[in-house]
């Protein structure tokens, strides 16, 4: 699929380098953007381990505890999750320990545009291979209900979702797209 991602990113997110929060960045920090073309990417590949005992669905639950949970990850995206949002979590019991939105980003080129945004797992339960199968579950979600690409936004860590397959469309710094 060819498409021009520069144009892709500015009708998802007009104004996006106007915010002064994104103009406030070092320009040394560079963000990914990155898509999976939903029509050639196969869910459950590749295999992914994760731990006995944990299971995935969608947030149905106190508001707190998922507040809780994203606290622990990053205290600025407490913000992002409120009541009746679409939130895809992995659980340990009744314990959220990782979580994402699924998101909607609109259409580009009559192409619809979803999204795993703002992923975290929690501290304890890092590096088990949770949050890449939660976002791999997700992406499965979205291809389920017919979106045509997954679209993962300001990230600092492509190299983790292109285990996915995942591919970085273009980078940005504070000052716009540098490539």
């Amino acid at each position: 699929m060819t498409l021009n991602y520069a144009d892709l990113f500015n009708t998802i997110q007009p104004d996006f380098f106007q915010q002064e929060h994104i103009r406030s960045l070092p320009a040394e920090q560079v963000f990914e953007e990155q898509i999976i073309d939903l029509h050639t990417w196969q869910p459950g590949q590749p295999e992914l381990p994760c731990p006995a005992g944990i299971t995935f669905g969608v947030f149905q639950g106190d508001i707190a505890a998922l507040h809780a949970a994203v606290r622990q990850v990053e205290d600025d995206w407490v913000e992002c999750f409120n009541e009746g949002d679409r939130v895809y979590c992995a659980f340990d019991g009744d314990q959220v320990v990782s979580f994402c939105l699924l998101d909607q980003f609109g259409q580009y080129e009559g192409l619809r545009i979803g999204a795993p945004g703002c992923v975290g797992t929690i501290p304890a339960y890092r590096k088990q291979g949770i949050g890449l199968k939660m976002v791999q579950n997700a992406t499965a979600i979205l291809k389920e209900e017919g979106y045509d690409l997954s679209y993962i936004h300001y990230t600092a860590v492509g190299h983790w979702y292109a285990r996915l397959g995942y591919q970085t469309i273009l980078r940005w710094n504070s000052q716009g797209i540098v490539g």
